[in-house]
């Protein structure tokens, strides 16, 4: 699992519009904390996805495999099956 919050911070330059970072201010925002919380969001859904798109074909087929010869375990899962 990818971690970030051992990394140590970096001063970097935003440009913000002006009266949302006044209003921002005014109300006790920490912008710093603010954009490093949604930015990780950010790259975190994006490497995300292209780890989905990457792997689109062996999960296409893993997913068709299991539909058509089921799981390994599929004899031994008692809670899924048909009791009637």
């Amino acid at each position: 699992m990818l971690r970030f919050d051992d990394a140590p911070k970096r001063p970097t330059n935003l440009s913000l519009n002006s009266k949302v970072l006044d209003l921002a201010k005014q109300l006790g925002i920490n912008l710093s904390q603010l954009v490093d919380a949604y930015l990780e969001e950010e790259v975190r859904r994006r490497l995300r996805e292209r780890w989905l798109e990457r792997n689109r074909d062996g999960i296409e087929q893993y997913n068709a495999r299991i539909e058509k010869e089921g799981t390994f375990s599929r004899q031994w899962r008692t809670f899924a099956r048909d009791e009637s």
